[in-house]
Formats: structure tokens, sequence, C-alpha cells
């Protein structure tokens, strides 16, 4: 089952990367106590799997489609958290230390298990740009195809890693269902981060993500 997929603005289709792992979390946004996993990966978790494989200052990733490779299956995971948390002004500075031992909580998590993803994405070019987004999506693929990252990538929490490689021919799975309202994207120009969101629906196993988000909220 072929995708058609809206083009970049120089007129070049998506790149495609695999991504998998035994386990993955992305947490639906309006559950406080007990984190309970979207069904598949959210875009900004997709953005961080490949910005952990490239990523450049002149450049930005969009994610346009998610093509799901294997069933959806829970599990249900009980784990250590902090209620002290500190603010990224705190973390980056380093003024103040999150005391993990005195504020541990436990608490149930439904994860998914055995996922596999094709993410579709654009690079975007920022004004900083002095080449061509082609050659960025040239070294995007070298990279996926030798397996190189600048950072381990993972599935919404780090405690779950992430493997890539190039796409291959495996079908996706044949699901439709609404998955409700889901976070597009994370903006950590703004201060505090702006986010935007979108009504999220599998379509035979593709989640197609908009080009534009609804605004709301603010962290």
């Amino acid at each position: 089952m072929t995708l058609a997929l809206p083009r970049s603005a120089d007129g070049a289709p998506p790149v495609v990367v695999q991504v998998w792992g035994p386990g993955a979390l992305f947490t639906r946004p309006e559950l406080k106590v007990e984190r309970v996993s979207y069904p598949v990966i959210t875009p900004p978790a997709a953005v961080g799997v490949l910005e952990a494989i490239f990523w450049k200052p002149e450049m930005t990733w969009r994610v346009v489609a998610i093509e799901v490779l294997s069933e959806i299956r829970q599990f249900t995971q009980r784990r250590n958290e902090t209620t002290d948390l500190a603010s990224l002004a705190d973390a980056a500075s380093g003024r103040r230390r999150v005391d993990t031992v005195a504020n541990r909580v436990q608490r149930n998590a439904v994860c998914l298990r055995d996922v596999a993803y094709r993410v579709h994405a654009h690079v975007e070019l920022r004004e900083r740009a002095t080449k061509p987004a082609a050659a960025y999506r040239d070294q995007f693929r070298r990279r996926v195809s030798r397996g190189s990252c600048f950072t381990q990538p993972y599935l919404g929490t780090r405690e779950f890693t992430a493997y890539f490689g190039d796409a291959d021919g495996r079908e996706r799975i044949d699901t439709t269902e609404d998955l409700g309202i889901m976070l597009r994207s994370v903006d950590h120009s703004t201060r505090p981060a702006s986010f935007t969101w979108f009504t999220a629906r599998l379509e035979r196993g593709v989640l197609h993500v908009p080009e534009r988000g609804i605004p709301g909220g603010a962290g």
C-alpha cells in the first residue's frame, strides 16, 4: 500500500526512517496521575527520534505521516517517579538539585509492547541555513543507513530505547480508529514553550499529521 504524501517546498518527497523497540510510552496529557500511552507514537516523540539521529541549528523537522507496522499491544508497568520537579531555568543553571529520594512515588503506567513505525518527515530550513534542504536530507539518509546517531533515541521515555534503520517492505497494520486530541508540536523558542494540537485518527495504519495544528496551552 503506497502513500500519497505532501512534498516539500522544493518538490522532494519526505525522508523515511523505520523505528522500533521492545516498549514505548507516549503519555496522554489529560491523565495526570497514572500514565497511559497513546496507541501510537506522537509527532513530537517522532521528532525526538529524528533529532537524535540528525540535528542542525539551521533546520527543523516536520513529521507528515507515521505508519504503524506492529499490532497495538499494551502492558502495565509500575514505575518510580518524583514529585519534585525543577524548572527549565533551574535545571540549566544547576541552581537547584531535584531530590528524587525524598519525593519518590510509585505509579502505574500503561505502555506499548513491541512497537514499530515508519516515520515520514520533511526538512524545513531556518533563516540561518547556508545549504539547500537536499544536503540535509542526504546527510540524514547516510546516517540512518550507517546506524549513526548523536544520542540514543528513545520511545517516549528514556527507559524505552529506540532502534532505527532504512525502511523495508514491511506492511503496516490495517487498523482504523480515532485517537483523540494529540500533541502536534512543541516550540521551545518561546518563553514559556508553546504547543499545537490536532485531532488524530489512525486510518488503515497511517497517522497523517496536518501542516498546522491548533494552538493551545503553554509550558
